[in-house]
């Protein structure tokens, strides 16, 4: 009772902000009864009309004016055109988590406490004025403290104080909300709302550890240790904590800096490209990328390379997640509507009793109009938008580990349309796809996956009939008392039971005979 009591109090407050900002719509969109509607703006107040303004910028400045917890649900919110639309999430997509600084002094009391040592034996200078300060944490600038030799330039990040317990306020009112609305609304239940509300939560667990984000940086450097095209900061494990990061200094040209970039010597159209080539290798290849790759986070050094840094939200992706990826967009890319269907349903994101020619037929009236118009209009965002308002009709189901991965695909198609407006996704991708699936779909890979999975079973045989002679050593000595009906049910059951062991073996038997053929 107190902590619904609470909540309303906050969903007051929260009320109140919107209508601020003529931003009360969404209760509209959502479909909520007229009752709660009329009682939600007794308690907002009046409405501030804001002229000249579109809904989304009406509903990004709201959100933002309510903190780090809301700015994280607007875009979120941003890949989700079939629940906003495609004006709406474009607005909310430029939602940025800019905050005012906190104070250096506090800066300073959290790295000392986090790390145990007084800022003079950690730093040799420390630069109180942040370089960026965002909702959940700002960065600073310092030289290490260094014996004899010079100290190293490095970017320190540390979170704001007082900010977990912030979010974990927010995020029990945000699950509170989507259970209600999953209980008043079984429509809604499709969209998964307590689901996406459980992703926005880890993700942001994640955010609020920075010895788990260190870590992040350092496995994407790892995947990129052969890739000369990339660059991630090198973590500084000695001045890193749960509330500390300390990384390498980079230095470059910002992305969204398209004149710099061109007076430094490079083809801007050679950067966007770099963008989505190493988006798909991270997200095809490695199964592990960078969720946030916004113009604030990407730089281009002198050499070309390009550079990321901030590793808050990094997305992974399993080998069947990847699978069904690189088949649905090969699908779109070739024409091929009747394979992307059957895709989704395979991935079983598609309900069975559906239609799969039905499904084909919604896929060829997103895909068609999309390929047939010029390289500048061609864009994976709308693909992905209209994929989604297809959907309800076919009862899919929101998945909540492509949310990021959406998020992320529309990001760098618009980093890299910034830098190159004739860009064509579908060109720059199609290498990287179609190398990625010949590697992991083709007869190779396919006989390598029934090695190993063979081999997998060679490795367990000991195991398997250690455990086997100690059960029969355990009938043998002690005897198996049965019931009636289990005798009966065995009996009946007993020659499937023998069919389905010769099949067993058999497969067994000929996995083992792929091993020996093809290992060295």
């Amino acid at each position: 009772m107190l902590r619904a009591v609470r909540h309303i109090r906050r969903l007051i407050g929260i009320a109140r902000t919107l209508a601020r900002h003529d931003a009360l719509f969404p209760l509209a969109m959502l479909e909520a009864p007229s009752p709660v509607i009329v009682l939600v703006k007794l308690f907002a107040g009046r409405v501030q009309p804001q002229p000249g303004k579109r809904p989304g910028q009406r509903l990004a400045a709201a959100l933002h004016e309510l903190g780090p917890s809301f700015i994280k649900l607007g875009q979120a919110l941003s890949v989700r055109a079939d629940l906003v639309g495609d004006e709406m999430a474009n607005d909310l997509g430029e939602l940025r988590d800019k905050l005012p600084a906190f104070p250096g002094a506090a800066a300073r009391s959290t790295i000392a406490a986090e790390l145990g040592k007084s800022m003079d034996a950690l730093f040799d200078s420390f630069e109180d004025n942040p370089v960026a300060a965002a909702s959940i944490a700002q960065v600073h600038f310092a030289v290490t403290a260094g014996d004899e030799e010079p100290g190293e330039t490095v970017a320190v990040k540390v979170l704001r104080p007082g900010i977990e317990a912030a979010f974990q306020r927010d995020l029990d009112l945000f699950f509170w909300l989507a259970r209600l609305a999953e209980r008043a609304e079984p429509k809604l239940r499709r969209l998964r709302p307590v689901d996406v509300v459980a992703t926005l939560q880890e993700s942001v667990s994640v955010e609020m550890d920075l010895r788990l984000e260190a870590a992040a940086a350092s496995e994407l450097a790892e995947h990129f240790a052969e890739d000369e095209s990339f660059h991630v900061p090198a973590v500084d494990w000695t001045r890193t904590a749960k509330r500390v990061l300390t990384l390498e200094r980079v230095s470059g040209i910002p992305i969204g800096d398209k004149d710099a970039l061109i007076e430094a010597g490079h083809d801007p159209k050679v950067v966007g490209a770099s963008v989505i080539e190493t988006f798909l290798k991270q997200a095809l290849r490695d199964g592990f990328f960078h969720a946030d790759m916004h113009q604030g986070n990407l730089f281009i050094g002198e050499d070309g390379k390009l550079i990321a840094v901030d590793f808050g939200i990094m997305g992974r992706l399993d080998q069947q997640t990847r699978l069904f990826l690189a088949e649905m967009l090969m699908a779109f890319l070739t024409g091929d509507y009747k394979r992307a269907a059957e895709v989704h349903f395979e991935a079983g994101y598609v309900p069975a009793d559906k239609s799969v020619d039905a499904f084909a037929q919604a896929c060829r009236s997103i895909g068609e109009p999309i390929l047939d118009r010029p390289v500048s209009e061609i864009s994976i965002g709308r693909l992905l938008a209209q994929l989604f308002q297809v959907t309800e009709t076919f009862a899919m189901q929101t998945q909540p580990q492509l949310l990021l991965l959406q998020k992320t695909m529309v990001t760098a198609e618009g980093v890299a349309r910034g830098l190159d407006p004739e860009i064509n996704f579908w060109s720059v991708a199609r290498p990287t796809i179609e190398a990625w699936m010949k590697d992991n779909l083709g007869p190779e890979a396919r006989l390598r996956d029934a090695a190993g999975e063979a081999s997998g079973l060679v490795r367990r045989l000991p195991g398997l009939v250690a455990r086997a002679e100690s059960a029969a050593r355990a009938i043998v000595e002690d005897g198996v008392k049965l019931s009636p009906e289990s005798t009966r049910l065995l009996e009946n059951d007993r020659s499937r039971s023998v069919r389905g062991w010769q099949v067993a073996f058999g497969l067994a038997i000929s996995l083992l005979i792929v091993v020996l053929l093809f290992s060295d």
